[in-house]
């Protein structure tokens, strides 16, 4: 994404980030820090698969996923 992009959100990304964005310690600047981070997990029993399914909805960019099965 470009720099541009990268410091605005989305009209889609607003609408569906609202409900978190409303919250003081997000609002839209956390929401663009969320989408341009990367996290990886390890492993996807118990935890990392609720994990998973959380950081996907809450708008994280790029999510790496390793698991040994």
């Amino acid at each position: 994404m470009s720099k541009l992009y990268s410091s605005i959100l989305l009209s889609h990304e607003v609408k569906k980030y609202m409900p978190q964005m409303i919250v003081p310690s997000i609002r839209a600047s956390g929401q663009i820090k969320l989408r341009e981070a990367r996290v990886l997990i390890i492993g996807l029993g118990g935890l990392g698969s609720p994990v998973l399914m959380y950081l996907a909805s809450s708008g994280v960019g790029k999510i790496g996923v390793m698991d040994y099965d």
